[in-house]
């Protein structure tokens, strides 16, 4: 049976840096986002980022392997009263990789979660002033079993996790560490923590079709990422109920066409505002859908709850060649990125 995605549902799809975060290498116009998308493994069909770097700033937390695990908790708590933190899958066990592992979202530049049918991977780049030799000491004294090889896969397991803690994701399972690129990777499946690797060497598949969202996304704080596949299967409006389906399939039809697009991606900006963009197949698909998408993202929200409008206005509605990308204003208080991905999509229409 295929392995089965994390289904986490942004409405917003359905509608539809400091100036900039921190950039650790450029290769030309490359930021640190589309570098690690760029190494993320063949398949991945659903990517979360996080630049903790950026959101350590935005915070005035002056955080490092050093800090305490109440510094950091108070670090997180006003992430997450920003709705900066919800695309990490390394919130729950940060305490703990604080204090054991001798990395976290304290030190961490960035973090990619990257997601298959196949598997998932966290890739995490750290600073210099860490130590891979340090955190592979962490790793034997844990418990992981070390690889021969140093490019392989230290060894742990579900009874491993439970007896460090019980607070631990799953996919610090097994771990692999990269001193090349300075990058931690972790994974609940050892397999497809080797074939990350590969991704990561330049000797196995990458994931494609997600460069034009990814780039339009400029340095965000924290993005989530779906190819269009994924948001067709995964994320449709056939999760609601059949009250809610009848209205969105009005709200479609007064709106005019809406087409299925092959990218999309939802940002938070260092400016405050949300940014949503979607590739289409075409420059005229596109213009037909950054009205289309425009006027749903201003009307009900079936699945959800409410209107759009309590969350965010809309300020603007571009077409540029096969992209639309919607900016939203989030309204006071409103957390749109991590509202707007519970319950169904309204408009991934396929």
């Amino acid at each position: 049976m295929p392995r089965r995605l994390w289904i986490v549902v942004p409405v917003v799809v359905a509608l539809a840096a400091a100036a900039g975060g921190y950039v650790w290498w450029r290769h030309g116009d490359e930021t640190s986002f589309e570098w690690a998308v760029d190494h993320a493994p063949g398949g991945t069909q659903r990517i979360s980022w996080t630049d903790w770097a950026a959101v350590r700033r935005h915070e005035h937390a002056d955080l490092s392997t050093r800090s305490t695990v109440a510094e950091l908790n108070r670090f997180l708590g006003r992430a997450y009263d920003d709705d900066l933190s919800s695309t990490s899958a390394l919130v729950t066990s940060a305490p703990v990789l604080q204090e054991r592992y001798g990395f976290s979202p304290a030190s961490a530049d960035w973090e990619l979660f990257s997601q298959s049918y196949q598997g998932a991977v966290v890739m995490l780049h750290l600073p210099s002033s860490v130590d891979l030799g340090d955190v592979a000491d962490n790793l034997r004294d844990l418990g992981y079993r070390e690889p021969t090889d140093p490019d392989g896969v230290w060894q742990g397991g579900e009874d491993l996790l439970a007896r460090i803690s019980p607070s631990l994701t799953g996919e610090l399972q097994y771990v692999a560490l990269d001193p090349d690129d300075d990058l931690v990777l972790t994974s609940d499946s050892a397999s497809f923590l080797s074939v990350a690797m590969d991704a990561v060497r330049g000797h196995g598949a990458r994931v494609t079709g997600l460069d034009g969202v990814v780039h339009d996304a400029g340095e965000p704080f924290s993005t989530a990422v779906y190819t269009g596949d994924y948001a067709c299967g995964a994320l449709a409006m056939a999760h609601a109920g059949a009250a809610d389906q009848a209205q969105a399939k009005q709200l479609v039809a007064a709106a005019g066409e809406v087409n299925p697009y092959s990218a999309f991606a939802m940002s938070d900006e260092p400016d405050g505002t949300v940014r949503v963009a979607f590739e289409f197949d075409s420059a005229a698909a596109a213009r037909t859908n950054a009205a289309t998408r425009a006027t749903l993202a201003r009307g009900p929200a079936p699945g959800q709850g409410g209107t759009f409008g309590d969350r965010f206005t809309v300020t603007s509605a571009t077409a540029r060649g096969s992209m639309v990308v919607l900016r939203l204003q989030p309204r006071a208080e409103a957390s749109v990125l991590s509202d707007l991905s519970t319950g169904p999509v309204l408009f991934a229409t396929c």
